[in-house]
C-alpha cells in the first residue's frame, strides 16, 4: 500500500503544499470534468506530516532502506488496532490512513 502511494504523484504533490499551514491548494480533475476546487488548509496533523516525511523518504534515491517507524506510531495512535504487529489487511491499513489524514484536515 505505502508503495503505491508513493508512486502517486497528485498525493505527493498535495502533501508537499499540505505542510505549510494556510496554503491554498487548487483541485481539478480533468476526468471528472468538475469545476476546480480551492481549499485553504489549516496546521497539518501529526498523521499527515509523517506521511509526507515517509513519502519524501521513499523518493530518496541516496536511501536504500526506509522504515515507516514515525508514520505507522502515528496510525496506531488514531487506530490502536495496528498496535502490537498482528497480521492486519492492507486494505485496512489504507482505509484507516486515509481516514485519518481527512480527520486532520
Amino acid at each position: 500500500i505505502l508503495q503505491n502511494l508513493s508512486q502517486t504523484p497528485v498525493l505527493r504533490e498535495l502533501l508537499k503544499e499540505a505542510k505549510m499551514p494556510g496554503t491554498t491548494v487548487k483541485i481539478e480533475s480533468l476526468e471528472l470534468s468538475m469545476e476546480p476546487q480551492l481549499i485553504k488548509l489549516d496546521q497539518p496533523g501529526p498523521l499527515t506530516l509523517a506521511m509526507y516525511q515517509f513519502l519524501t523518504e521513499m523518493q530518496d534515491t541516496k536511501k536504500r532502506v526506509v522504515t515507516p517507524k514515525e508514520l505507522f506510531a502515528q496510525v496506531c495512535k488514531k487506530a490502536i488496532r495496528f498496535k502490537g504487529y498482528q497480521q492486519q489487511d492492507s486494505h485496512e491499513l489504507l482505509r484507516y490512513l486515509l481516514d485519518g489524514m481527512r480527520a486532520e484536515e
